[in-house]
């Protein structure tokens, strides 16, 4: 018998042993509580889903029709490409450890060297670097600790102006430096709180800027480059402003705002006041002045896709409106400061990065004359078609006090029977992004292999739907957005395609504060949930988020250092309720987060276990939260947790 027992032992060790060989490596840079081993075969279904690229546009070429892109050639890491005609291949320029996926062009008139912005290590300590052409090391412009904004190219000159918080570690002051000598840094003007540059004068002699106020509001200031002294150029009642730039005069400025309207429009400024120059109706989403002045592009946002305007600025009358297809115009990814919209020097086309439910985004560009549309990069969509997946759907709800709310739904493939499964992944900000139709990437895995439904849904304070929606959830009407996921389990039970018995929540960022508050406040109707870099405390989060924000973000959620507020913000909080979590959790954050510190993982973690309840921790120690979840390795790593993770809860 012990022979019998001896032989029993050793063949469930060797099939541990065999397990734990065929089980998926932890990275080194990741480290990881309560995850069991995932099986070595998820790598190999999940690799096709993940073969897709996306090229972004940069800026055009000075001096010939060219484009620079971000772009992954070479490797997983997006490095500056330059792509000398339409469809040819993209041309790396930078080999960067890491990767440029920020900004990027060459010195304006000679283009004899390139200008590029990039952060280390996920922290957000963006630097400048110069690379002269033939070169093949690049010269640090900048101090190599502090953070530097996208800055503004002189047009003549090719001088930098950017806001850089070097001095305090905080104020993030306005600079001007000659890329050719980084030792010509100069302070232009010393500030308090957050500052953009956004535009030169076509005489250099003052630049546009913006100063963050509280809430995402903007003011605009004119201030002149050899004195630095400060001109108001808006006031009146708050309001956001974006894309300020001079006319060819140095006189006429136009900015997009909403300023006395619900939904953005253009404005012009004249003699010393602003007047719109688009009707109230039209949600303008970005603007681009042509070389001489005479021709505005914009793009506004109709039916969750973008569409392209030229207006003629004598009249504001519309002299084209090429014809694509549903998507959208973004910005680079990681750069949400460069321009939308950028004109050739020529002034015969302006260039967009563009993308779709087909495709994750390329480059193209429109004809001025002609309206004819060019495209400079195909980038591969992976080894899934998408044309084999359900077209997306925009789905509408009423929330608990009557407001309409809605989202994009994707649905899998017809050959999986019966109602599905849903993932609800609500995205971040809550007041700068938007969910519209887009390229699933990786997360079509969960449509294509698992049969699981995905809902995104714009809550109340989503960006897009105008100024009154976007201020439905601040302060102390935080929780009002929660209840709106509360409508929409109601909507999936009452729609008998999806299985209201079958609920995952995900989300990052504040998206991860929504995970946790969902999970709360509806732990009978969700099965599991999933938070990425996710607020838990609200107080502890604004004392320690990165200081040049803290004032932004205390006129979203509230001012922790006022007694009653603190009260609220403490009761809210998610590590205050964690009791009631009663479903099982994933939670993912980065140690190098500046913005939502590791702490508030490490804490909600601890809170949660303590319940009894299963929970799984994941921390990637070399990402931050702009990166998160950092190299291309943790990318993999994180949606093999998050499979398997539904896999075990959601599915079972």
């Amino acid at each position: 018998m012990r022979t019998v027992w001896r032989a029993l032992i050793l063949v469930l060790a060797s099939a541990a042993l065999t397990a734990q060989d065929s089980a998926i490596p932890v990275p080194a840079t990741v480290r990881v509580e309560g995850v069991p081993p995932m099986p070595a075969a998820l790598a190999q279904k999940l690799a096709p889903y993940g073969q897709f690229r996306r090229a972004q546009l940069l800026s055009w070429h000075p001096s010939r029709r060219a484009v620079v892109v971000s772009t992954a050639t070479t490797g997983p890491a997006h490095q500056v490409h330059l792509v000398d005609a339409p469809g040819t291949a993209p041309v790396q320029l930078t080999a960067v450890e890491g990767g440029v996926p920020g900004a990027g062009w060459f010195t304006p008139v000679t283009g004899d060297a390139l200008i590029y912005r990039r952060d280390v290590g996920g922290a957000e300590t963006h630097q400048l670097w110069r690379l002269d052409r033939g070169a093949s090391e690049p010269v640090l412009l900048t101090d190599g600790r502090s953070r530097n904004g996208v800055p503004a190219v002189a047009p003549r000159t090719g001088r930098l102006a950017f806001d850089s918080n070097r001095r305090n570690g905080k104020d993030r002051d306005l600079y001007i430096a000659d890329p050719r000598d980084a030792a010509s840094t100069r302070l232009l003007a010393e500030v308090s709180g957050s500052w953009e540059v956004l535009a030169w004068a076509p005489d250099e002699r003052s630049i546009l800027a913006a100063e963050m106020l509280p809430g995402n509001d903007t003011a605009l200031w004119s201030i002149e480059t050899a004195t630095g002294k400060r001109t108001p150029l808006t006031s009146g009642a708050p309001a956001a402003w974006t894309d300020a730039q001079y006319a060819p005069d140095g006189q006429t400025i136009y900015a997009v705002s909403d300023r006395d309207s619900d939904l953005a429009r253009v404005w012009r400024w004249r003699d010393g006041s602003w007047t719109a120059v688009t009707p109230q109706g039209d949600s303008v989403e970005a603007i681009a002045l042509s070389p001489d002045g005479a021709t505005l592009a914009v793009s506004f946002d109709r039916d969750a896709s973008s569409r392209i305007e030229l207006l003629d600025t004598a009249t504001m009358r519309l002299r084209l409106a090429p014809a694509l297809p549903p998507g959208q115009i973004t910005p680079p990814v990681a750069q949400r400061s460069l321009p939308m919209l950028q004109w050739h020097a020529s002034g015969e086309e302006v260039a967009f990065t563009f993308g779709s439910v087909r495709m994750f985004s390329d480059v193209f560009s429109v004809n001025a004359k002609t309206g004819a549309i060019t495209r400079w990069t195909e980038s591969q969509v992976g080894g899934v078609d998408p044309a084999t997946l359900p077209e997306p759907e925009i789905v509408r709800w009423k929330s608990f006090d009557g407001e309409m709310i809605s989202g994009v739904l994707y649905r899998p493939p017809a050959r999986f029977s019966g109602p599905r499964p849903v993932i609800i992944n609500i995205h971040g900000g809550p007041n700068d992004v938007r969910e519209r139709p887009r390229f699933q990437g990786r997360s079509a895995y969960f449509l294509n292999e698992q049969g699981i439904a995905i809902i995104y849904p714009n809550v109340r304070g989503s960006f897009g739907f105008g100024r009154r929606f976007e201020k439905l959830d601040d302060g102390r009407l935080r929780e009002n957005a929660v209840k709106d996921i509360g409508a929409l389990l109601d909507w999936i039970d009452a729609e008998k395609s999806l299985d209201g018995t079958r609920v995952m929540v995900t989300g990052a960022s504040y998206g991860g504060y929504m995970t946790y508050a969902v999970a709360q406040h509806y732990p009978g109707r969700i099965r599991c949930a999933f938070a990425g870099a996710a607020i838990s405390d609200f107080v502890s989060y604004l004392e320690a988020t990165e200081p040049g924000r803290q004032d932004d973000r205390r006129g979203e959620y509230g001012d922790e250092r006022d007694t009653e507020m603190r009260a609220f913000l403490t009761r809210i909080s998610p590590l205050t309720k964690a009791a009631r979590i009663k479903t099982p959790l994933l939670i993912a954050h980065g140690r190098k987060d500046t913005r939502v510190p590791v702490a508030q993982a490490e804490a909600m973690y601890a809170a949660v276990k303590a319940n009894g309840v299963p929970a799984w921790l994941v921390i990637y120690e070399d990402a931050g939260h702009e990166n998160f979840p950092g190299s291309a390795a943790n990318g993999n790593f994180n949606f093999y947790t998050w499979i398997t993770f539904a896999e075990k809860y959601l599915l079972n």
